[in-house]
């Protein structure tokens, strides 16, 4: 070997323990010990497995709550989804589609758009619509109503803001689909 790459292996090799030198200071320097109980707890809810069951329906049915909703308070809670949905007429598809006139469209049915294979197969090819008890469970959690959609909205839990969500959601049409019973027989839970 020449003089030179003697220098330049001696030269890395002194780096190499140098660093290693620091590094062994630093941790006996500023080692911290982990916590017996961390400082915050993130919790997060679970989604059935696919072959479980759907959301728990609400306490009070949709029915009565969009008597008194506020379509203009729901206007306020729909910048939540204005990340991922537009609601204009025509309006372009985002990470999700469209909601113009979502009140009764075929679930899965928004031209141009890609659903995934979840919501695809709960909607039993088209059949099945967003009436206004689809759209409070899904609206409720996404991900527990419809196991495996790629929605990644933990949803709207309150009753009162998922309602004022759902009466500007109808608002968004040309012809408003027409409100539920309040007085009728609470729907059950719909199934997929």
């Amino acid at each position: 070997m020449n003089a030179y790459t003697n220098m330049a292996v001696g030269a890395l090799l002194g780096t190499v323990f140098v660093m290693m030198s620091v590094s062994i200071a630093s941790e006996g320097l500023f080692h911290s010990e982990t916590p017996e109980k961390p400082g915050f707890v993130i919790a997060a809810e679970e989604a059935p497995s696919a072959g479980g069951e759907a959301a728990a329906p609400a306490a009070v049915p949709i029915a009565q709550l969009l008597a008194t909703a506020d379509a203009k308070a729901g206007e306020t809670v729909f910048k939540k989804c204005q990340a991922c949905h537009s609601g204009e007429k025509g309006g372009p598809n985002k990470v999700g589609p469209d909601l113009w006139a979502i009140v009764n469209r075929p679930i899965a049915g928004h031209e141009g758009f890609s659903y995934s294979a979840a919501l695809k197969d709960f909607s039993k090819g088209g059949s099945v619509t967003w009436d206004y008890e689809h759209l409070n469970h899904f609206l409720a959690a996404p991900k527990a109503y419809v196991p495996g959609t790629a929605m990644g909205f933990a949803g709207v839990k309150k009753d009162d803001e998922r309602a004022n969500l759902i009466a500007y959601l109808r608002s968004l049409a040309d012809e408003p689909a027409p409100l539920p019973d309040p007085a009728a027989a609470p729907a059950a839970a719909p199934t997929n």
